[in-house]
C-alpha cells in the first residue's frame, strides 16, 4: 500500500480550485454584464482573459520542469488568488476602469494555466506513489473535478443572485488560496513534483530546445494531433457559449443568474455520472466507438435548443444528458495523453496540448459576443453550435482516430492500463477548463 496522501490533496486541491473557477466563469460575465450592458464587453474581457491562457501554454512547459511541479501550483494559485481578489476590491473602492478589469482577468489566465498543467502532469506519478493505477487515478481526477464545478456553478447562481457578483469573486479568490495551501501542506515526498535538474545549462537556447521537444512529440503522433485540433474547436466554441451566449440567453429568456447556476450544475453532474460510469464499465467497450457518439451528443445539441426555445426546461434536460456523454470524454483522452507521452517530456507535451488545445478560446468569446451585436442571440447560437457540431465529426472522417484503441506498452506507468478498471486537463479538452489538457467541455 503506497501513500495516497500527495493524490489526495492534490485532487482535494484541483477540486476547491476548479469549484472557483466555477464561480468565476459566471460570476465574470455577469458581472460585466450588469456593470457594462454590452454582450461585445463581455466578449472582451472572455477574449482577454483566454489569450494569455494559450501564451503561457506555449512558453511553459519547460519552467514547470524546472520551477519544479509542486513550486508552481502554489505560487499559481497565488497570484489568482490575488488577481481575482483585486476585481471585486477595486470595484468596491469606484476606481475599477474597464481596462484594469480586462488585465487583472489576463494575469489570472497567465498564471492559472501553470497551475492547472502542473497538478495534470503530476497524476501518474501521484497514483504511482498512491499504488494505484493509472487510468482509475485519471478518471478519480476528472470525476472530481466535475463534481467541484458542478458545486461551483450551483453556488454562483444562487449566491449571484443574494450576495452578488463582486462577493462571489471573493469567494473565488479564497478558493485559490485554499488550493495553494493544500499543495504546499500535502503534496511532499514526490520527486516528480520537486524541481528537475536541468540536463543544460539554463539558456535561451536550452529553453528553446526543450520547448520543441513537446511541440515536436505532439506533431510527431497523428492522434495527438487530431485530438488538439478538434478540441480546439470545441474549446473556441464552448468559451463562447460560457462567456457571452448562456448569459446573454439566460438574461434575456430564461430568469437570470440562478438559471446560468443551474443549467451549469446540471452540465457538471451529468459530467460526473458519465465519468463514474465509464471508469465503472467504459473499459470493456472499444474507446474509438463509445468516444465517437459521446463527444457528438456532448456539446452541439444544447446551442440548439436555445436557439429554438425560451424556457429552462428542455436546456436543462440537453445539458444533462449533454453533461454525461462528456463525461465520457475526458478519461479517454487523458489516459491516451498518459499512455502516449513519457515523464520526461509530460509538461512540455502538456504545455503543447493546452496551448493548441486552448489557441481559439479568445477567439471563441470575442466571436461570439459580435455574433450577438451582429446577428442576434439565435443567430450566434446556430452559428456556434454548426462550428461545434462540424469539429465534433472529427473521429468519423479522420483514420488517425481508428488508433485510439491502441494501447503502447513502452513506457512502465502505462503497462496496468489493459487490465484497468477504469482521467479532462484538457486536454478538460478543457478544459476546459480552462482546462490544462486537452479535454473538452467547462
Amino acid at each position: 500500500m503506497g501513500n495516497r496522501t500527495p493524490l489526495a490533496a492534490t485532487l482535494a486541491a484541483n477540486s476547491i480550485s476548479t469549484a472557483g473557477t466555477s464561480l468565476t466563469l459566471i460570476g465574470v460575465p455577469w458581472f460585466v454584464l450588469e456593470t457594462t450592458g454590452s454582450a461585445g464587453r463581455a466578449g472582451v474581457v472572455a477574449f482577454c482573459a483566454t489569450l494569455p491562457i494559450v501564451v503561457a501554454a506555449l512558453i511553459g512547459g519547460p519552467v514547470i520542469d524546472r520551477f519544479g511541479r509542486r513550486r508552481t501550483a502554489i505560487v499559481s494559485d497565488a497570484v489568482c488568488a490575488a488577481a481575482i481578489a483585486a476585481v471585486p476590491l477595486l470595484h468596491f473602492a469606484g476606481v475599477l476602469d474597464f481596462w484594469m478589469l480586462c488585465a487583472l482577468m489576463a494575469l489570472n489566465g497567465f498564471s492559472h494555466t501553470p497551475g492547472n498543467t502542473a497538478r495534470y502532469v503530476l497524476v501518474p506519478d501521484l497514483a504511482e506513489h498512491a499504488g494505484t493505477t493509472l487510468p482509475r487515478a485519471a478518471s478519480l481526477f476528472d470525476a472530481v473535478s466535475r463534481g467541484a464545478r458542478m458545486v461551483g456553478a450551483a453556488l454562483a447562481g444562487v449566491l449571484i443572485a443574494f450576495i452578488g457578483a463582486e462577493t462571489v469573486l471573493l469567494l473565488d479568490a479564497a478558493t485559490f488560496g485554499l488550493s495553494a495551501l493544500l499543495i504546499a501542506a500535502g503534496v511532499r515526498g514526490v520527486p516528480a513534483a520537486e524541481p528537475r535538474k536541468a540536463e543544460a545549462p539554463v539558456s535561451l537556447r536550452a529553453y528553446g530546445t526543450e520547448l520543441r521537444e513537446g511541440y515536436a512529440h505532439v506533431l510527431g503522433n497523428r492522434l495527438l494531433l487530431a485530438v488538439v485540433v478538434m478540441v480546439m474547436f470545441m474549446n473556441g466554441t464552448d468559451q463562447g457559449w460560457y462567456a457571452v451566449l448562456l448569459p446573454v440567453h439566460a438574461e434575456a429568456e430564461l430568469g437570470g443568474a440562478t438559471h446560468i447556476g443551474l443549467l451549469t450544475a446540471l452540465f457538471g453532474a451529468g459530467g460526473l455520472t458519465g465519468a463514474l460510469l465509464y471508469g465503472a464499465v467504459g473499459h470493456r467497450f472499444p474507446r474509438r466507438a463509445v468516444f465517437t457518439v459521446c463527444v457528438i451528443l456532448c456539446g452541439a445539441p444544447r446551442f440548439l435548443v436555445a436557439a429554438v426555445t425560451g424556457t429552462t426546461l428542455p436546456l436543462a434536460v440537453t445539458m444533462l444528458l449533454g453533461g454525461i456523454a462528456g463525461g465520457v470524454l475526458n478519461p479517454i483522452l487523458t489516459t491516451v495523453v498518459y499512455e502516449r507521452v513519457p515523464d520526461r517530456l509530460r509538461s512540455r507535451v502538456s504545455g503543447a496540448l493546452t496551448a493548441g488545445s486552448e489557441f481559439a478560446m479568445p477567439v471563441g468569446g470575442l466571436a461570439a459576443g459580435l455574433l450577438v451585436e451582429g446577428a442576434g442571440a439565435t443567430g450566434a447560437l446556430l452559428a456556434m453550435g454548426g462550428v461545434y457540431f462540424l469539429a465534433t465529426l472529427s473521429p468519423l472522417v479522420f483514420p488517425s482516430w481508428r488508433t485510439l484503441d491502441d494501447v503502447p506498452g513502452a513506457e512502465p506507468v502505462q503497462k496496468p492500463v489493459p487490465q484497468a478498471e477504469t482521467p479532462a486537463p484538457a486536454p478538460a479538452p478543457v478544459s476546459s477548463s480552462v482546462p490544462s489538457h486537452p479535454t473538452p467541455g467547462p
